[in-house]
């Protein structure tokens, strides 16, 4: 008897529920802001391979530590010099033979945050026995002011399209009842080259990085009052 009392009871209160919840309607807005980058992160790496582990890992280290100490010679901070991985793997040099050989490699990212340094600095890790480059990437200091530009943006046009999903009904747009920001990242291409043609071109004199322009967009999720 209790039981059906307390769903008699749980029944009567859905319609009073319901008059409670106010009208709403929900929109995404996007705002996206275009950037002139400021840095460029330089993504190397070091590589040897011969048939004896212990004199490839020695070659690699000791052009490793050459690199890193050309870098802070040119005022390249510790902190912008970092280590993605080292590796040293065992090759088949011939499988039928079943000989091999050794393969060191170590990757470096460098973060230079004077542009026009990059042609300098290029042709000065090359020199050093830099002998990959994976590709560069360009980036801004100023990453988090921008993003907060692009979420004002987005949130501005959320209301914007919530207005006007109601204005040709008569209806206005209210108070916010939610607003979530989606995932969202900055848009940094990275920019992979053949390791010729790189090469080549950073020991001229002439400029071989064109930056252009990155894009950063953020991506929101409102709800706002029905008035």
């Amino acid at each position: 008897m209790k039981n059906v009392m307390l769903a008699l009871a749980l029944l009567a209160a859905i319609p009073l529920f319901a008059q409670n919840q106010k009208p709403s309607v929900s929109v995404n807005g996007e705002g996206t802001v275009q950037v002139i980058p400021d840095e460029v992160v330089i993504k190397s790496r070091i590589e040897h391979e011969g048939e004896d582990a212990a004199q490839v890992k020695k070659q690699n280290d000791q052009v490793v530590n050459q690199i890193i100490k050309y870098l802070k010679s040119q005022g390249v901070a510790e902190k912008d010099i970092e280590t993605d991985y080292m590796n040293l793997n065992k090759r088949y040099k011939n499988y039928e033979q079943g000989t091999f050989i050794y393969v060191a490699n170590q990757a470096i990212s460098i973060t230079l945050h004077d542009l026009d340094s990059y042609e300098q600095i290029m042709k000065g890790l090359l020199e050093n026995g830099l002998n990959r480059i994976d590709g560069i990437q360009f980036e801004s200091s100023e990453k988090e002011k921008f993003e907060a530009e692009a979420r004002k943006m987005a949130v501005l046009d959320a209301k914007r399209k919530a207005s006007e999903l109601l204005k040709p009904l008569g209806h206005e747009v209210g108070q916010p009842i939610s607003l979530s920001e989606n995932q969202s990242s900055p848009v940094f291409p990275m920019y992979r080259m053949n390791d010729a043609v790189e090469m080549s071109a950073a020991k001229s004199d002439g400029q071989t990085i064109a930056p252009g322009e990155l894009e950063i967009k953020i991506t929101v999720n409102a709800t706002f009052e029905i008035r």
